[in-house]
């Protein structure tokens, strides 16, 4: 073999598994199924998982002791004895989430089931990492404080949701350079380490978002699609075979960098033509607050003449970026989802549906255009998720690790 081939590294295709990683899998495997399509008795998770009902009764005892899973009541009416469904223990597993937003950051407290028990939030002009990790700091204690001990325990670790190369934004965030260069080289499990011994896993924050649409949301009903996350800046994600793909890089689903033409035909970006930026410039140029787009949960009412031509322009922008990405990849769907209230996000629908009709389809199969569920929580959910799936359950398309 020669000295080049001997140096040369790839990515192996598959490793075998001893007993006990083997007994891990399974455990991972019946908890994906119950997660993802709700409680089942004991036989029907030994028949759609392939196992043998000894196996399957043995690792689901274990569970129900160890208190990750719980039974549900009995379902009557069918020949033979009642059977029982297991569900996941909202209790039995804990994860905080961190969202780092150009104009906000958040700390939630998910449970196992998806649902956030406590939140803290802070404001600011533009992000800074030694002031969120101080925030990250004290929210966590909060979060956590009417935790019992044995509920503390259950944490299973932090998940942080960031968007990519956040440095190279200050710009259009109105920060200055040198404030934002510090997130290039900010270790954020190194500097978490400081306050906390929990695990720490890193997402970017659109695909976050897209996560928790697959796992909390109607992502669930389709095998391959795309989802677009407007937020201060649009973003995205890809779900390929039923699993949030996250690319080699970490950076799969990077839409806010697709290219478009400005309002002048000047080459730009989606990011300069499609995102909430450019509704809060219109507030702002007009002499209106432009804080209430990025308070939670805000009231988006009377900015018609405002809200109106943006709502146009963004249907416009992402009909013409969705028939770009199925070019590529013939995803059944593509989700639009943001911060913004609900009757909104209907809005943005219903214009990428028309703008959609009148572009050039030709050699490609239209997506359903459908509304994400999540909203605003979208982005910190799918960080807390990050620390539950490492633990817990199955994650396919989980980035290769070259060895």
């Amino acid at each position: 073999m020669s000295t080049e081939r001997k140096q040369n590294k790839v990515s192996p295709l598959r490793s075998g598994l001893n007993q006990k990683e083997l007994r891990y899998l399974n455990e991972r495997l019946l908890l994906s199924m119950i997660q993802r399509y709700g409680g089942m008795p004991r036989s029907e998770l030994a028949r759609i998982s392939g196992l043998s009902t000894q196996t399957a009764s043995v690792i689901i005892r274990k569970l129900e002791t160890d208190g990750i899973l719980i039974p549900g009541s009995p379902v009557k009416g069918r020949v033979g004895k009642p059977s029982t469904p297991m569900a996941l223990a909202p209790d039995g597993v804990f994860s905080i989430g961190l969202k780092i937003g150009r104009r906000n950051s958040e700390v939630v407290l998910l449970d196992f089931v998806g649902t956030i028990r406590d939140r803290r939030i802070i404001r600011y002009r533009y992000p800074e990492p030694g002031a969120i990790l101080e925030f990250l700091d004290t929210a966590m204690t909060e979060v956590t404080a009417s935790l019992t001990a044995d509920q503390r325990r259950r944490v299973a670790g932090i998940g942080i949701a960031a968007p990519h190369d956040l440095w190279q934004w200050y710009e259009k965030m109105g920060a200055p350079a040198a404030r934002i260069e510090a997130w290039r080289n900010t270790d954020f499990p190194a500097e978490v380490a400081r306050f906390s011994d929990l695990p720490v896993s890193i997402v970017n924050d659109a695909t976050a978002a897209c996560r928790a649409e697959h796992i909390y949301g109607r992502g669930r009903e389709y095998r391959d699609y795309a989802y677009f996350h407007v937020g201060t800046f649009i973003g995205g994600g890809i779900v390929l075979n039923h699993a949030v793909h996250e690319g080699n890089q970490g950076n799969a689903g990077a839409f806010g960098s697709l290219r478009t033409l400005d309002r002048e035909g000047r080459p730009a970006t989606l990011i300069d033509t499609a995102s909430i930026l450019l509704l809060e410039q219109r507030l702002a140029a007009a002499g209106l607050d432009a804080e209430r787009l990025c308070a939670e949960h805000g009231d988006w009412s009377g900015m018609g003449e405002h809200l109106d031509p943006w709502i146009d322009q963004l249907g416009g922008e992402l009909a013409s970026a969705s028939l770009s990405i199925c070019s590529v990849v013939d995803f059944e769907a593509v989700f639009i989802d943001g911060s913004f209230p609900a009757s909104v996000r209907a809005r943005i629908v219903a214009a990428v549906r028309h703008h959609i009709e009148n572009r050039d389809r030709r050699g490609l199969i239209l997506p359903a255009i459908r509304e994400g569920t999540i909203g605003v929580d979208a982005k910190a959910m799918g960080a807390a998720t990050g620390p539950i799936f490492d633990g817990y359950f199955l994650n396919p398309n989980a980035r290769a690790t070259v060895v």
